[in-house]
């Protein structure tokens, strides 16, 4: 009992020096290049040209010839999701795919919405905020909202810590949060009220060795990855469409909901249909770029923890932030607040996981509405 409350004084008293130490802070607003040899002495293209998705006979004859041999190593009995994808089920998605999915209306489908494309350099997530940044500039907007999940969320955030004047407000459904508060999840339970935390949060967080650390241990293994080898690995799913769609299907079952793992189809039509989650795939497949993609994390978790500049800093823009509950990690609204001072309005969502943006559209807009309200209202 005495160790604990020791231990809890000492959290706070650190909690209080990184929080009193607080200053505004923005990331440098550069330039760079990551293209091949070096930067072109040309001035760079800035035209806003439109585009058309586009497919061909050629291509999905040779998606076919791909999918007609798989070879697949049967499952082990029982095991439903929690090795991975399920080879049993996978074969069902593979006979829509091959038989019932409609590349081609797909396509049509995506073209009803008018595609643009610039060329402007980047990388990694400050990088990439920065394209965002030159991008809105470049389409006319000198103040903007912004809104993201996942890697958005750091892009997002990156943004906001560049460029505050320009974002009059920030909402997301996910943060990467590093910060003393992390620490009092180890007595958050025993002394909630003390370190902020709700009875929702409670729920969310604890019991913590199965909701938060074999959870991420579960879960993390693609990131370990694709943050140290993602060429290794973009050799093989570049190679296979059916490894492609394995790789990435898995996440679309367990990071929607963990129970789904117990379920032999992984619960994947229970929030999306197989025409949305193949027309994803397909934008990788036809694009060849998920090595690509995997490079990112290379890119942004290659250089040590708390290594970059916008880990350390805190955002000074008018932020909203939406907590689903099957989100890969539960942040209570004291962890967001000590990384965003200016937090202005946190949700607890009803249902949702991962992807929220996909998984309940309306949801994720009524909350950005009601961000966007109290920001043009005051």
């Amino acid at each position: 009992m005495w160790l604990e409350i020791l231990l809890t004084s000492v959290l706070g008293f650190v909690i209080y020096w990184f929080v009193s130490r607080d200053k505004e802070e923005t990331l440098p607003l550069e330039d760079g290049w990551w293209g091949p040899g070096a930067r072109p002495a040309a001035a760079e293209d800035e035209s806003i040209r439109p585009f058309k998705v586009e497919t061909s006979e050629e291509e999905i004859e040779d998606l076919h010839w791909r999918i007609d041999r798989v070879r697949l190593t049967p499952p082990l009995e029982d095991v439903r999701f929690h090795f991975g994808f399920n080879s049993k089920y996978l074969r069902k998605v593979l006979s829509y795919w091959r038989n019932g999915f409609d590349w081609r209306k797909q396509v049509e489908i995506l073209n009803r919405y008018p595609h643009f494309k610039t060329k402007i350099e980047g990388l990694n997530s400050v990088a990439t905020a920065r394209i965002f940044y030159k991008l809105m500039l470049r389409l006319g907007f000198q103040e903007f909202y912004v809104q993201g999940g996942d890697w958005g969320s750091l892009i997002c955030t990156n943004m906001a810590q560049m460029v505050p004047s320009h974002v009059k407000g920030l909402h997301l459904n996910m943060a990467f949060v590093l910060n003393p508060g992390t620490l009092t999840l180890l007595l958050g339970r025993r002394f909630p009220r003390f370190f902020g935390y709700t009875q929702r949060d409670i729920e969310l967080l604890y019991p913590f060795k199965e909701k938060v650390f074999y959870s991420l241990m579960r879960e993390s293994g693609y990131m370990h990855i694709q943050g140290t080898k993602p060429d290794t690995v973009g050799c093989a799913l570049n190679d296979s469409p059916v490894g492609l769609a394995a790789y990435i299907l898995e996440k679309f079952s367990t990071w929607t909901n963990p129970e789904f793992r117990d379920l032999e189809d992984g619960g994947l039509d229970r929030k999306f249909s197989l025409d949305d989650l193949l027309t994803n795939v397909m934008l990788y497949w036809t694009t060849g770029t998920i090595t690509s993609s995997q490079r990112f994390y290379k890119e942004n978790l290659g250089q040590g923890f708390m290594a970059n500049k916008h880990d350390r800093i805190k955002v000074h823009v008018p932020t909203g932030f939406a907590a689903f509950p099957c989100e890969l990690m539960h942040v209570p609204e004291k962890w967001v607040k000590f990384k965003y001072p200016k937090l202005l309005s946190y949700s607890y969502m009803a249902r949702g996981g991962h992807f929220a943006a996909f998984e309940e559209p309306e949801l994720l807009a009524q909350d950005i509405g009601k961000f966007v309200g109290l920001l043009e209202q005051g």
